[in-house]
């Protein structure tokens, strides 16, 4: 028997118990694993290891193998098996991790079963070269650059309107079209601080958490926090972090839930005024009220948008494709509760909001230039194609 095949059992075991570990053992084996969509995946050790090394490369694994296979779930594997062995071999060799950026990756192993012995004779030069993530003699007839800012906000507001927790979570993504090897510096408004600093920081936000994408010159950054980099061809994340502030809900929501015992439920939700300026709009607005897991027979009412039921997810959602700033929307919704004895929905889950809204940003944060050198190009163009804030969690509890 497998060490592996411990594995599950040690899982079922634990599932039952209530006690779900990320880190389990069998004898002198340790098993360290994630779960993507129905999937689990599963690296073994026998030594103490760096866990967090082991974690990083597991989620690089579910990165390259979404990029090649767009959604990673059972079929896709077995579809794909042949090329799924490839990219583990060249993703570790000996328990060490070695090539696992996707884009040099899709150079020499492709999804095309009788290109994939061909391009395997030749491994590309970008693996040996010290800047691995980016091809030699690449060319564009336009050389462009363009830079999403995008943030997520994370909030859980109380039943009496108070903020009990929040903070920001943001990612600067980049999609270059840029000749040679250029050296790119990015430059950010003055509102963006990177370390805790003593004194006053005026209306500058703080920044935690930060993580680069490898092509950025940590020592050129630790120094004189510039963010320079030479950077991959295409799309890619430039950097992410965290932003821990106290933040206004950007849309405010207010419910009120009337029932009647045994025959139904009535709940009134109010989108209220967006706490943002007038000129911007919250696209896909999108409204998740929890109803009892029996409801039935689902009647709506609403001023804008549209709202269905939702039975597998014992959900309400009430879409509002725009939403613009300083407007209010109100939704009612009614259930029959054929079988309820208990007037409390069980655990009381919490009203949740996602929305994105485009070319704004919560924290203020923006960039405000990208500087080229190393190269000879006679035009660059720069775009700050969207500063886009979307909501992560906005928890309401009622």
């Amino acid at each position: 028997m497998a060490e592996i095949d411990h594995f599950l059992p040690l899982l079922m075991t634990q599932e039952e118990e209530g006690l779900t570990c990320p880190i389990m053992s069998h004898g002198n084996v340790h098993f360290l694993w994630i779960k993507h969509t129905n999937l689990y995946l599963v690296a073994t050790t026998n030594k103490n290891s760096n866990a967090s090394l082991v974690y990083a490369f597991l989620y690089k694994v579910v990165e390259v193998f979404t990029e090649y296979f767009t959604e990673l779930e059972e079929e896709s594997i077995q579809d794909n098996f042949v090329v799924v062995y490839e990219l583990l071999d060249e993703l570790m060799d000996f328990g060490f991790p070695q090539t696992t950026d996707s884009k040099i990756l899709q150079e020499y192993i492709t999804q095309e079963g009788t290109k994939l012995e061909v391009a395997k004779t030749k491994v590309p030069t970008t693996v040996t070269n010290a800047v691995s993530w980016r091809s030699e003699g690449i060319k564009y007839k336009k050389n462009e650059v363009f830079i999403d800012v995008i943030e997520s906000i994370n909030l859980l507001v109380n039943a009496n309107g108070s903020v009990m927790s929040s903070d920001i979570v943001g990612t600067v993504k980049l999609k270059t079209m840029l000749s040679g090897m250029p050296e790119l510096r990015l430059g950010l408004n003055d509102r963006a601080l990177f370390c805790v600093c003593s004194g006053d920081k005026g209306k500058t936000v703080t920044m935690e958490d930060v993580k680069f994408h490898q092509c950025v010159r940590l020592s050129r950054f630790e120094s004189d926090r510039t963010i320079s980099f030479i950077p991959p061809d295409g799309e890619s994340e430039l950097m992410s972090y965290r932003i821990n502030t106290h933040v206004k809900p950007l849309i405010w929501i207010e419910s009120v839930i009337e029932k009647f015992s045994h025959s139904r439920v009535e709940i009134m939700v109010k989108v209220a005024k967006g706490q943002f300026k007038k000129q911007s709009v919250a696209n896909n607005v999108e409204v998740r009220v929890p109803v009892p897991s029996d409801a039935d027979s689902p009647k709506f009412k609403t001023s804008t948008g549209h709202a269905k039921y939702v039975p597998e997810k014992n959900l309400a959602v009430w879409t509002i494709k725009s939403f613009p700033g300083g407007k209010e929307f109100l939704m009612r919704a009614s259930f029959g509760l054929p079988s309820v004895e208990n007037d409390e929905m069980e655990g009381k889950p919490p009203i949740t909001v996602n929305f994105e809204i485009p070319y704004f940003t919560v924290s203020g944060i923006q960039v405000s230039c990208v500087c080229a050198r190393a190269c000879e190009y006679t035009v660059l163009t720069f775009e700050n194609k969207l500063m886009r804030n979307q909501s992560g969690d906005l928890l309401s509890i009622n």
